[in-house]
């Protein structure tokens, strides 16, 4: 098979890693232009210092040996199959990096033949890169539950960041969907990344020659939408991988019908995006705002409501805790008020030492005014625009973007209902 061949093949099946944010963008090179964007394989990342850096994304092979339910590449598909060796993928990496085309590597991998077999593969390709080629670009990897773990070590010495997928949410869905898959299976190549990336602070710190291990951390991917769980398994246990193991980044993938099945969603499904949208927000509440699981949801109310991003939902449940006076409330206080970020709410507490705020201040600052206005007071005044009621406050907090997300259907139901009735949907 040609290499142009099984490029295409195996960047179109890598598709559904959702570990990067994926780069629609078609542009060719122009005489006297450096570099160029072509739709397959390429995706978008961000290095430490925040900069967005372009990687090759590719599978190893698509022959994969399980037969996952839910899985495009399933042993059981009657689909096209490639496989690069390790030199003609290191080779291709090499010859996209000269071009400008990309600036690293996302490699990922079917299991073929066994997991041993397939990280000593992917093992191969790293080598010829980090030791042959001396390429310093970034790599992510995935790392293959049920190899050695003298593989995933030897991988971790030379990747910047790995991941393993933990793919669905429970046991049970693996059962049903996976069975050739264990919970237990996957979480043991997690807990000897996160041992390696704890060893390896205290060794660079007395060994400065000695290699890093994973510098970038490690994250997994869920699956939404294939199986029952509830937005509050998935947060919960997103909360226990944080803790338990130390990830950078759980990623959520809407589940894609490619597969007919007795136990899968039917193919004609939509995927679920919005409920992928407000469980990254959700998420984003447990790791930089402080939120505990059960504060933005709890076994009576399992799911995220999706009319409001879970801030507002949680602001909106708590009345009796605004309006916040912005020139005295703590950081922990300002973090939760709906339109203030992490990085405004730093400002303000900085800001306030100096001289008072007021709306104007908390505008320049980067404060969200259009929804934090019914949440907060200035010098003990509120906002000029004044809503009466938490029903009609929680409409107005309904943004565009989440009308538009939701089906025409729904969209139109909306507008039909009484206030009590809206207001029940929004707030809870």
């Amino acid at each position: 098979m040609e290499l142009m061949r099984k490029l295409e093949i195996l960047t179109d099946a890598a598709k559904y890693d959702a570990a990067c944010t994926s780069s629609g963008a078609r542009q060719a090179g122009r005489e006297a232009g450096i570099g160029s964007v072509v739709t397959g394989g390429l995706c978008h990342s961000f290095s430490a210092d925040g900069r967005c850096i372009t990687l090759l994304k590719v599978l190893l092979s698509n022959a994969c040996a399980y037969d996952c339910a839910y899985c495009v590449n399933r042993r059981s598909n009657d689909g096209p199959r490639a496989s690069f060796t390790p030199r003609e993928l290191a080779d291709l990496t090499m010859q996209f990096y000269r071009r400008n085309y990309i600036e690293g590597l996302f490699l990922s991998s079917a299991v073929c033949k066994t997991p041993d077999y397939t990280c000593e593969q992917m093992l191969r390709v790293l080598h010829i890169l980090r030791r042959e080629y001396r390429f310093g670009g970034y790599i992510h990897v995935k790392g293959i539950p049920g190899a050695d773990e003298r593989l995933t070590r030897a991988l971790g010495l030379l990747a910047d960041r790995m991941s393993v997928n933990i793919e669905l949410p429970s046991q049970k869905s693996l059962r049903l969907l996976a069975p050739q898959k264990e919970k237990a299976g996957i979480l043991e190549p997690m807990a000897l990344i996160a041992r390696g990336i704890e060893e390896n602070r205290g060794d660079v710190v007395r060994y400065r020659g000695a290699p890093r291990f994973v510098p970038a951390g490690q994250s997994t991917q869920m699956i939404i939408g294939a199986t029952p769980e509830t937005d509050y398994q998935i947060l919960a246990l997103s909360a226990g991988l944080y803790k338990k193991y130390g990830l950078r980044r759980v990623f959520f993938s809407a589940y894609m019908p490619v597969n007919e099945g007795e136990n899968l969603p039917a193919v004609n499904t939509r995927p679920p995006l919005l409920r992928e949208h407000r469980l990254y927000q959700a998420d984003w509440l447990l790791r930089f705002y402080r939120f505990d699981v059960k504060e933005i949801i709890d076994e009576k109310q399992p799911n995220l409501n999706p009319l409001v991003d879970p801030k507002c939902s949680w602001a909106l449940r708590h009345p009796e805790l605004f309006p916040v006076e912005v020139n005295r409330a703590s950081y922990d206080m300002l973090l939760r008020v709906p339109g203030v970020g992490v990085r405004s709410a730093q400002r303000i507490v900085s800001a306030r030492r100096v001289h008072s705020l007021d709306f104007d201040s908390l505008r320049r600052i980067g404060v969200v005014m259009k929804r934090a206005r019914y949440f907060i007071t200035c010098q003990g005044k509120t906002a000029q625009k004044t809503v009466h009621g938490a029903g009609q406050v929680a409409l107005e907090l309904l943004s565009d973007r989440s009308l538009a997300m939701l089906s025409g259907s729904q969209q139109l139901s909306l507008f039909e209902v009484g206030d009590e009735e809206l207001m029940r949907c929004i707030t809870s």
